[in-house]
Parts: structure tokens; sequence; C-alpha cells
């Protein structure tokens, strides 16, 4: 269970402490798109996606985002936010997240991943040894194979509250 349990539990990335990361010696971030920075399926320009994108790169932290998703939503989105992006992850495999490592020249130590979702960003993050940070999602409404898969990290998320490892 341990390898599902991410580090951090929070509303949102707004709720995300950026100097106690930095303290903690992080110096990136790798952030999932879908329902963690944008709603799924919108391709709108999301204001406040942008305006925490600005807020971390202000504090001094490098930022990549890491997703899923396909190149064609992927592109349209990746030019609003004017940061690394990485589409078709296939995560929670590795190679993406050492990628985005690699672009931002930082080591596992000094990277932490923010995601909506136990099975691809916290996995994928705590594989790596990564500092996982999980968000609740933005919106309800999703792909039907996530909503499937929500309702086993909702047993899991419990399970991990009752053995007190959810912080």
């Amino acid at each position: 269970m341990q390898i599902l349990c991410p580090r951090l539990y929070v509303n949102s990335v707004h709720k995300i402490d950026l100097d106690a990361l930095k303290h903690m010696g992080i110096k990136g971030i790798i952030v999932d798109l879908d329902n963690t920075l944008v709603p799924w399926n919108e391709d709108a320009e999301f204001p406040k996606a942008v305006e925490w994108l600005s807020k971390v790169k202000d504090s001094g932290l490098s930022v990549c985002i890491v997703s899923n998703n396909h190149p064609r939503r992927a592109k349209t989105l990746a030019g609003s936010f004017d940061i690394p992006f990485i589409w078709q992850a296939v995560k929670p495999r590795r190679r993406a997240f050492r990628k985005a490592m690699r672009m931002m020249k930082l080591k596992q130590s000094q990277t932490a991943v923010v995601g909506d979702q136990v099975f691809t960003d916290i996995l994928g993050g705590n594989r790596l040894g990564l500092y996982t940070i999980l968000v609740r999602p933005l919106k309800k409404q999703e792909f039907i194979g996530t909503r499937l898969v929500r309702q086993v990290e909702k047993i899991i998320l419990f399970t991990l509250r009752r053995r007190g490892q959810l912080k």
C-alpha cells in the first residue's frame, strides 16, 4: 500500500505550500494536466492554472507538465502555459518522469509530482522515490475508465486514512 500513498494530500494545486517544498530541497515540480491543472476535456485556457504556474515559476521552482493525453490537446494547452510539456506519458511508467527531470536538470530528491490520480501520478512518482502530492480532481466528469478506477482509489484512500498513513 505504501507505493500508492502520497506524501501529501491537498484540495488543489493552490493549497501547495511552495516555500515548504523549497525548504525540503525540492527544485522542480512535475504536474499532471487533466483534472489537476485544468478540468478534464476542456480546451479553453484555464486562468487559475496559468496563475498557479506563474506563481510556481516566480518562486524559483522549475515545472514540467506530464500528461497521458494525446498530442493535439496537449499542444493546444502547452502554448498557453509556456513551460515544457510531455504528452502520451504512459504513466505510471517511469520514462516520462525521468525525461521531465532531465528537461529540468533535476535529481529525484529535488523533484515533486503533483496529480489527481493514485494509479498514474502517485504510483509513478513513488516508483522513482519522488515527493508525491495528490490533489482532488477539479471536475467529477471524467473518462469512463478513470471513473471506474476512482472507485478503487476511494477504497485505497479510505484504508490509508484509517491506518494514519495519509496526511
